[in-house]
């Protein structure tokens, strides 16, 4: 049988190509059409986009097939703008007569639209030529997968899970996914730009011990490149010894300890970091670092990076939703906040200029001057010292507005930079704020989720809520 990761002949080949219904040249006669529509009905700006996508995902269960999902969806979005006024519609449905009626139900939510003077499209100088918009990024690898060879690849993955202890005692699955999509957009003031992307996965979720003391967790691989998803018994494998460390958990006394987030944990606590320097919350005071510009918000060995441009990134984009070109910069210079995450509304409602992340963020890895190669787990754990190693977090427990963090943990109670013993029902507390300046180590396991990068994260002091 053929590798089941093995790539088409031609990577890079035209959407027309693959399994999609519509190719380039339909996307951009469709966003012409659309726009000439809002011109003629007296527009004074519009944009319109369009997009497909489809895939496919299977789900087995104890060796059993679960399920077979194929999806397929479509779609035309437009805006039209009547001087300050707002409105916007979508279709599913791309007939002439469907265009025209979606035109005329974004005129009619525009015209009892308030006016708001921070509305419209971007500025001409922001917006991406057509040279910047087809940067090739490297994004689109089709995955010529059927519901059978996914089906394998998730028993092999489960598999290898049960197959580590016979204290794996059962699964809640293993799923595998290969998704396909391309758009195509433009703008009355001259953008024009799409691109096809690929996002394939591959995941399981085993379950240690039996009755009131069984335990589970999880592991997945991501990429866009179906050839470099890690092998399926190595996820099975991980994800059982994840499952397994965590038999005999017990809670720890309440008390005030440094606290060590796991890599993938530490992306989650960047995320509320971007969350908290967006436009949104930003310009409507939302935000626990409203006017952070230019303040030392994080440690002084700590920087983050922003880089759009990427190859193969998962928030990879040489424009953002607007049509803004992206650029890479520096966010976070030596713990001080160089800039915002901001679209062209946001912007002008603060006075600034859009920074490009209509969207969101574009590929964020947070470092620290003070990391060294060697600084994976077991060093980590020295650095901790005696504390807690969190795995695992449960709950919403983050006040935007304040910054307070609370959550629900999971992991490893360390004594003297080593692992004592697994540990389960306590809460961690704190406010971001001052997590964000007691940063004291990232750890070079780094680790990507989503479009954010970074190692493990050890926070100096945090309370610990248990027994």
């Amino acid at each position: 049988m053929a590798d089941p990761f093995s790539p088409p002949a031609h990577p890079h080949m035209n959407p027309a190509d693959t399994a999609f219904a519509y190719d380039r040249a339909q996307f951009q006669q469709i966003v012409e059409d659309v726009l000439a529509l809002a011109r003629d009905a007296g527009a004074s700006d519009a944009a319109a986009e369009v997009s497909e996508g489809c895939g496919l995902s299977v789900a087995v269960r104890k060796g059993q097939l679960e399920s077979v999902e194929r999806n397929r969806d479509k779609s035309v979005g437009v805006t039209v703008y009547m001087g300050q006024r707002r409105g916007n519609a979508s279709t599913s449905d791309f007939s002439p007569a469907a265009l025209r009626q979606t035109v005329q139900a974004a005129f009619d939510i525009a015209r009892f639209t308030a006016e708001d003077p921070a509305a419209g499209l971007p500025d001409a100088a922001d917006l991406a030529s057509s040279d910047e918009a087809a940067r090739d990024l490297d994004l689109f690898h089709p995955w010529a997968l059927d519901a059978d060879i996914a089906a394998s690849l998730a028993r092999r993955c489960e598999d290898a899970a049960l197959a580590v202890s016979p204290r794996i005692t059962n699964t809640e699955g293993a799923h595998v996914s290969a998704q396909h999509a391309h758009f195509w957009a433009g703008n009355s003031r001259g953008f024009r730009g799409g691109y096809p992307s690929t996002r394939h996965s591959l995941s399981v979720a085993p379950i240690a011990g039996k009755g009131a003391a069984m335990e589970r967790d999880h592991w997945y691989t991501s990429e866009r490149n179906a050839m470099l998803l890690a092998a399926p018994e190595a996820v099975g494998r991980y994800a059982a010894e994840r499952a397994l460390s965590r038999l005999g958990s017990r809670p720890v006394r309440t008390r005030a300890a440094p606290v060590l987030f796991d890599a993938p944990l530490a992306a989650g606590i960047l995320g509320a970091y971007v969350q908290a320097t967006s436009g949104g919350a930003l310009y409507r005071k939302t935000t626990f670092l409203e006017g952070s510009l230019g303040q030392a918000i994080w440690a002084d060995h700590v920087d983050l990076r922003e880089d759009p441009w990427r190859p193969g990134g998962k928030a990879s984009a040489a424009f953002d939703d607007e049509g803004v070109r992206t650029a890479p910069r520096t966010v976070v210079d030596g713990g001080v906040t160089q800039g915002y995450f901001l679209a062209t509304y946001s912007a002008r409602k603060l006075g600034l200029r859009t920074s490009g992340n209509a969207g969101g963020s574009h590929n964020l890895t947070l470092t620290s001057r003070l990391t060294q190669p060697g600084d994976h787990l077991d060093e980590m754990l020295r650095k901790l010292g005696t504390g807690l190693f969190v795995t695992e977090l449960m709950g919403q427990g983050v006040n935007a507005v304040t910054g307070d963090y609370s959550r629900g943990a999971a992991g490893f109670w360390v004594e003297g930079g080593r692992i004592v013993h697994p540990v389960q029902e306590v809460t961690i507390a704190g406010n971001l704020k001052t997590m964000l300046r007691d940063v004291a180590a990232l750890g070079a396991d780094a680790y990507t989720l989503g479009g954010k990068t970074c190692g493990a994260m050890l926070i100096g002091r945090m309370q610990i809520a248990g027994q």
